[in-house]
């Protein structure tokens, strides 16, 4: 099965999750003790209080009750994620030692060879495992070490060491510390293998976390990708249809209009009185806009070329509003240019950053209402030929600001959602051109054309022009 490359941030956990997995080990562990602790001190009671202690029964009673209280406070603790003692672990062994040695001196008595019988005595064991899940290795080894000898000052009886003839109490006591020792040793091993094999499993888990959410990143941009794509092909399909509806009118409606056109200058030439000359050279006149007119579409919808070339981005912008002369809502609006002087040629794909002009000046014209005003200026700064195209409509909605350049993403009732994300992908693809927008509220909205080339980068700055050029449509 193939493998997956992934990022070098990827290969290892951060050192930073160490700490937080043994914290969560210590919490965990604890939730255990606690757990211990409340069931020895529940049997305790039970052997107290129903299996026979009439001897010290009060005081065994007291000893329990003092167990119970730190217990509670350790409770208290866990429940606020925290560790009671956590940096004086071997106080806590030192307390369990002497509670546990008190408990088993008090059991039936006082005399030695009592504490040997009594049940308290495997409380030295549940202490020893709980303190291996909780501590390292050496402070285990050292509680082993305080419970021995706890368990020894109950055998201060001389009798007792009769190493000729030793008693049954010996014997005891020294299988108790050898199963002791066994004990910590076994409990100590099977701590280390369980949080050895915990780290790993917190490593692979923070590690698939990490995998997954990379994966999903990757698909996310790679559905991303396919969007764009298919949002070019609709586009592009869309421009070939145009292209062949506009030539397919051209050529239906071109004929008969170079028809009219050669009968009326025919016409013209006659003697005729000057107010029927007049309204001949006017007919001609109109003929000929509408011819212009089929020559400019037919032009702007012909298959487009990657084929870069110098040109004028005045030239450029000009082919556009030549264009956009034609929509209908560009009625009772004004297109105010304020072109620099003296800007140097640019290498572009003309048409397509002619497309790029015609989308930004169609959308401010449905931003503004009647009356209102497009603003286009050009100007030169720090090697950047800037193309600014500004409406005095309401603006651009905060939320909507970070989508407006997503394939299929509009505000309008009838918009395909493409001019934005189509204007940024041809200029990015040029290598050398981005879009940006510059400034929205609700007096203005302003998007910026970057362009560069090498003329560009070596010429100097130049300011926006001072010389503005209004053309004002009124409604018919």
């Amino acid at each position: 099965m193939p493998s997956i490359l992934l990022p070098p941030e990827f290969d290892k956990v951060s050192q930073a999750e160490l700490p937080r997995q043994d914290d969560n080990w210590q919490l965990a562990a604890e939730t255990i003790t606690l757990r211990v602790r409340w069931f020895g001190l529940a049997v305790g009671y039970v052997l107290v209080n129903f299996f026979g202690r009439d001897t010290n029964q009060a005081v065994l009673n007291g000893i329990l009750t003092f167990g119970a209280v730190y217990a509670l406070i350790d409770t208290l603790w866990s429940v606020r994620g925290r560790v009671f003692l956590s940096n004086s672990p071997l106080v806590i062994s030192l307390m369990e030692a002497v509670f546990i040695g008190l408990l088993c001196h008090f059991d039936n008595g006082t005399a030695a060879e009592t504490a040997f019988s009594s049940p308290f005595r495997f409380y030295y064991f549940l202490s020893l495992l709980v303190c291996a899940l909780r501590y390292s290795p050496r402070i285990t080894y050292t509680t082993f070490a305080l419970h021995a000898v706890s368990f020894g000052t109950l055998t201060a009886r001389p009798s007792l060491w009769n190493w000729g003839n030793p008693p049954d109490e010996l014997k005891t006591f020294l299988l108790t510390l050898v199963l002791m020792g066994w004990v910590t040793w076994a409990c100590t091993a099977l701590a280390t293998l369980i949080k050895s094999a915990g780290r790993r499993l917190s490593q692979l888990n923070e590690e698939l976390k990490k995998n997954q959410a990379f994966l999903e990143q990757r698909i996310e941009e790679r559905t991303s990708e396919l969007q764009q794509s298919q949002a070019l092909l609709v586009q592009q399909e869309k421009q070939a249809a145009f292209g062949l509806l506009a030539a397919g009118i051209a050529h239906e409606v071109g004929n008969p209009l170079a028809a009219i056109s050669s009968l009326v200058q025919m016409l013209n030439r006659r003697n005729n009185d000057e107010y029927t000359h007049d309204r001949l050279q006017m007919v001609d006149d109109q003929l000929r806009r509408i011819q212009r007119t089929l020559r400019e579409l037919v032009g702007f919808s012909r298959p487009a070329t990657t084929e870069k070339s110098l040109c004028d981005i005045h030239e450029v912008i000009e082919v556009a509003l030549s264009i956009a002369k034609y929509y209908k809502r560009k009625k009772g609006k004004r297109i105010v240019t304020r072109f620099a002087d003296g800007l140097p040629k640019l290498r572009i794909v003309r048409d397509q950053v002619a497309q790029v002009f015609l989308n930004l000046v169609l959308n401010a014209m449905d931003a503004t209402a009647d009356g209102g005003t497009v603003a286009i200026s050009t100007s030169l700064k720090s090697g950047w030929l800037e193309v600014d195209v500004a409406d005095d409509g309401d603006g651009i909605a905060a939320a909507d600001r970070d989508k407006i350049f997503q394939p299929y993403f509009t505000t309008k009732a009838t918009g395909t959602g493409l001019g934005l994300f189509v204007c940024r992908n041809i200029l990015e693809q040029s290598g050398e051109g981005r879009i940006e927008l510059r400034e929205s509220s609700v007096e203005e909205t302003t998007f910026t054309v970057f362009l560069s080339c090498e003329n560009i980068r070596r010429h100097p700055d130049v300011s926006q022009g001072t010389v503005v050029s209004t053309e004002e449509v009124h409604a018919s």
